[in-house]
């Protein structure tokens, strides 16, 4: 009999496929994951792919991360994105004391985390925590969490804070979901089942011992996972999501040639020469971008394991690999959706939801075109904020 070990980050995956694709239409018209969906990937554990195995998370290695994400997104984009999200996530069980890792990531098996790890709120130190209060839109998952984490940046004596390195003190809080409100902001193109809506609080009191600072702050965890950049290990979940979507168009666009005859036309769409190269062209990008994200991502992990440390360059090399797997995925499902014809703008061709879910992606700041220039500094030896590399 298996046990939970011994089923992979991929198996579980896979059982989630036919699911998480029958939902995605409800996903859609709700804005936010069908409760069949989210009851699928809890069970699963998949929502829990980077906590820490001692808190009951699968601390996945990172490539078996990318691979379950990108799976998924061949059923549905949403799911891949919300499940890339909480692994995210998770990896803060990585950085946290003992006990409150414990109460956030083991106190619940079932349980999911999010948030938003950009700096939108404000921290004013009081006592041994700090009295939040902000705003911070696409909060990916937020329907199905139980805790969140908004980056704020620390006000002491009236003033920001400084951190050690000399920057503005910002750092991440962790509080549970219920003292958050959600804003509805989220009616969007693409990945609209991942009900990423505005969240705000106010006057809200967390302890010091719940938050994490991702430029000073090193984790307490010692596996090679925990020491990937946080910011990094977002980036190429976002790129596993946008493969999964680009092998799902390929795969929708082949069933479709081989049965569609064109108006006007005596032979079946994979008979034209034309769709026969845009399919070859296709699958090669697709194939290209997938095996130098998994390269780099293993050169990553190597690193992390023998060195106890992952370069700068290395760092900017792992963003840069997400960055272009996006740009590629996007390119395919463009070129499949146009091989479609008009039967790709119709709701019933997940052709049409691909390109809007690829394309939604593609807008994440973690992947969009100025990390391009970002890796492109470090590359040369320029001088650039690697604070978010």
């Amino acid at each position: 009999m298996d046990t939970p070990q011994s089923i992979t980050p991929l198996d579980r995956a896979r059982s989630l496929v036919a699911t998480v694709d029958a939902g995605a239409e409800e996903g859609e018209a709700r804005r936010r994951l069908a409760d069949a969906t989210v009851s699928a990937i809890r069970a699963s554990g998949l929502f829990r792919l980077c906590v820490p195995r001692r808190y009951g998370g699968l601390e996945a290695p990172a490539c078996e991360m990318i691979a379950a994400v990108e799976e998924v997104a061949r059923g549905d984009g949403s799911a891949a994105w919300c499940i890339a999200i909480a692994a995210t996530s998770g990896l803060l069980g990585g950085y946290l004391p003992e006990d409150e890792a414990r109460e956030i990531y083991a106190s619940d098996p079932l349980a999911a985390s999010g948030g938003v790890f950009a700096p939108l709120g404000e921290a004013v130190v009081e006592g041994d925590g700090y009295r939040i209060r902000g705003r911070w839109p696409f909060a990916s998952g937020i329907h199905h969490c139980s805790w969140l984490m908004g980056g704020c940046v620390v006000i002491e004596a009236g003033k920001p804070g400084l951190s050690a390195s000399g920057a503005p003190d910002s750092r991440l809080m962790l509080f549970p979901a219920a003292e958050a409100t959600i804003v509805d902001t989220w009616s969007v193109a693409g990945l609209c089942a991942t009900g990423s809506h505005d969240m705000q609080v106010a006057d809200l009191w967390v302890p010091r011992s719940r938050t994490v600072s991702l430029v000073d702050d090193k984790p307490r965890e010692r596996g090679p996972l925990y020491l990937f950049p946080v910011f990094g290990c977002l980036a190429i979940g976002i790129a596993a999501v946008a493969l999964g979507i680009a092998r799902r168009g390929i795969d929708e666009l082949c069933d479709l040639a081989a049965a569609k005859t064109p108006t006007g036309s005596r032979r079946r769409l994979a008979d034209r020469g034309h769709v026969q190269m845009q399919v070859a062209r296709a699958e090669a990008a697709y194939g290209a971008a997938r095996a130098y994200l998994h390269d780099t991502v293993t050169c990553t992990w190597e690193m992390a394991s023998r060195c106890g440390e992952i370069s700068l360059r290395q760092r900017a090399l792992l963003r840069l690999a997400a960055s272009y797997c996006v740009t590629q995925a996007a390119g395919v499902v463009d070129a499949m959706y146009e091989a479609g014809g008009g039967t790709s703008i119709y709701r019933s061709s997940a052709l049409q939801r691909c390109l809007r879910d690829v394309h939604t992606a593609t807008q994440h700041m973690m992947v969009a075109s100025p990390t391009l220039e970002l890796a492109g500094r470090v590359l040369l030896g320029r001088e650039a904020d690697t604070s978010v590399l």
